[in-house]
């Protein structure tokens, strides 16, 4: 990921094309670390967004609508108060770094015209978003960085602004082809760490590219002849950027499709290996990139809580599992009781009241000895008594033992279908579905805030066969109870991965009795990505008519049963999941 300098560049450059001179309308904080802010320029509506979440930081113009929580946070209101009204009239960036700055007029409580600037530092696990006034103050910022957390620099309201510590590297945009000879013969090592070393908003992805347009590799060995390739490389790059001549682009992996990097310029060094989605936009690009990454991340901090509830009592479970199976192994000694109590009544006379043991003739092992101990103040037959008592105690503790051991072990799956699925969670209406179906198995406490809106429902995932048939999948257990008992036809075709968790798929027939094969496979490869399967291969789909599939009295959601079915061995494949799929309804 490489939201270098050069990138910056390029975002300021469409920026201020687009937002310089435009209105503040509103400010939101729908994330703890992101504020979107709405400015409207001729008739124009834009939505900025700035993000210091460490793991994607990033500043861009989006499309994408977030819901924002009931009260805004307190930064969000003071961004509110300073900067609704104003006009933005100039956007900076600090050299080639990863810092953005937009200028903003707005008139003060007192109706005097101000301008305050509103800085994003993009720069990983110490990105911020700060809020200065024209004397540098900072009025605030979205993270506070006090002496405890840094000792080199504190970010706190009322200190004034210092730009971050720099390290030494030069502009590339303001040097020689001289200066960049001497640079580079300065330092150690090969041609991409050098000029990382030497210069400021290079990211190796682009160190990279200057090497490979120099030799169509990245591996070239030190000479002077080849210090003046890369130098020619080099400036051919940085002639582009400092013309604001920009080709947004996003490098896909041609075997898995998945997204590797993006760039405002264009990138070749993956050759054969990948292809290139090219963009209108900088911003385009870089939200097509970080959505579903960011999407992800977002969603899986919100499951933080759930996951671990649910890990908890799965670890109880195993916990009380653990101690099941001692007590049925203690049990399988109970016939040696009744043994031993049979024994002392056949032999009742021969047995001494008032003795610690007997050795008797065990006449159902071939009448080898036995020792049996006795208690000295029972009589023989209160001893025989008291090892029937045993064999009756731990017979019907067997009979309990298993009864709970069942119970518990299919306690135990269900909550691993549960976290399998919160692996798998993208949206938190489907965070809000699992969270219900929690709280109605009683594993969350039911929560009841007035005023709160209902939140929007999940539905099962939609696909399209290639035979044109429909295909539903539930992306969690009440989705699955769905689509199966609700949602499928006698005649539909159920799909489920074989003794593995997740997702049930529901082939709709329409009544046709002749489902081609590749559509069963298909579905089939869809139920298997849909699974703890996903990134196996060989894995084995269980399918059948719906008519087989019962759902069992008082099982958990998404048990089931079946019978009558055949089974698919597949291989997952995202590729052909992807083009499949319809849309999340």
């Amino acid at each position: 990921m490489a939201l270098d300098g050069a990138v910056i560049r390029a975002l300021k450059y469409e920026l201020s094309e687009k937002l310089v001179d435009g209105r503040i309308d509103k400010v939101y904080q729908p994330e703890r670390d992101e504020i979107v802010i709405s400015v409207r320029k001729y008739g124009e509506h834009y939505k900025l967004l700035l993000c210091a979440n460490p793991s994607f930081p990033r500043v861009h113009l989006t499309s994408y609508t977030k819901d924002n929580p009931a009260t805004p946070p307190l930064f969000c209101m003071l961004l509110r108060k300073h900067l609704c009204g104003g006009k933005i009239t100039n956007i900076n960036q600090l050299d080639l770094e990863r810092v953005i700055s937009f200028e903003i007029e707005a008139y003060d409580e007192l109706g005097d015209l101000s301008t305050k600037t509103l800085i994003c530092e993009i720069m990983g696990k110490h990105s911020n978003i700060i809020l200065i006034d024209a004397n540098k103050k900072i009025i605030d910022s979205i993270f506070h960085i006090d002496i405890t957390i840094s000792s080199v620099r504190q970010v706190i309201p009322g200190l004034i602004y210092e730009n971050a510590p720099s390290q030494g590297k030069k502009n590339p945009l303001e040097v020689s082809f001289e200066e960049f000879l001497s640079d580079i013969r300065s330092i150690n090592g090969d041609y991409v760490k050098k000029i990382m070393t030497a210069y400021m908003g290079v990211s190796p992805l682009l160190a990279r590219e200057i090497v490979f347009n120099a030799f169509k590799n990245v591996d070239a060995v030190e000479s002077e002849e080849n210090d003046k390739q890369v130098a020619e490389s080099f400036f051919e790059i940085f002639l582009k950027i400092s013309q604001n001549s920009f080709y947004p682009v996003i490098i896909c992996d041609n075997e898995s499709g998945k997204m590797l990097e993006f760039s405002s310029y264009d990138v070749n060094q993956y050759e054969n290996m990948a292809h290139k989605e090219t963009f209108e936009s900088i911003s385009e690009a870089i939200e097509t990139f970080y959505i579903k990454k960011a999407t992800k991340e977002s969603v899986k901090q919100k499951t933080n809580d759930i996951l671990k509830v649910v890990t908890n009592n799965i670890a109880r479970c195993h916990k009380k599992l653990q101690i099941e199976c001692e007590i049925l192994e203690k049990c399988k000694k109970r016939e040696l009781h009744k043994v031993k109590g049979d024994l002392i009544t056949a032999n009742i006379y021969r047995i001494e009241k008032g003795a610690k043991s007997v050795v008797l003739e065990n006449y159902y092992d071939n009448n080898k000895p036995i020792e049996i101990l006795l208690k000295e103040n029972l009589t023989p037959s209160q001893n025989a008594q008291n090892y029937y008592k045993k064999y009756n105690k731990e017979k019907i503790a067997e009979i309990e033992t298993t009864k709970q051991k069942e119970m518990n072990e299919l306690e135990i799956d269900y909550l691993e279908s549960v976290l399998q699925f919160l692996e798998n969670v993208e949206t938190k209406e489907e965070i809000a579905q699992i969270k219900e179906e929690l709280t109605e198995q009683g594993y969350l406490k039911k929560r009841n805030i007035k005023g709160r809106k209902k939140e929007a429902v999940s539905k099962p995932m939609e696909f399209l066969s290639s035979d044109g048939f429909e295909i539903f999948v539930g992306k969690n257990n009440k989705q699955n109870d769905y689509v199966t008992l609700k949602l499928a036809r006698s005649t539909d075709i159920w799909l489920h991965t074989k003794a593995i968790h997740g997702s049930h798929a529901i082939i709709k027939t329409g009544g046709e009795e002749n489902i081609p094969d590749t559509t069963i496979l298909e579905a089939a490869n869809i139920a298997a990505y849909y699974s703890k399967g996903k990134n196996s291969s060989n894995v084995s789909v269980d399918y059948t008519f719906v008519k087989n599939v019962k759902k069992p009295s008082g099982a958990k959601p998404g048990m089931v049963i079946y019978v009558n079915n055949k089974t698919a061995v597949v291989t997952p494949d995202e590729k052909l999941v992807l083009s499949l799929k319809k849309h999340s309804l």
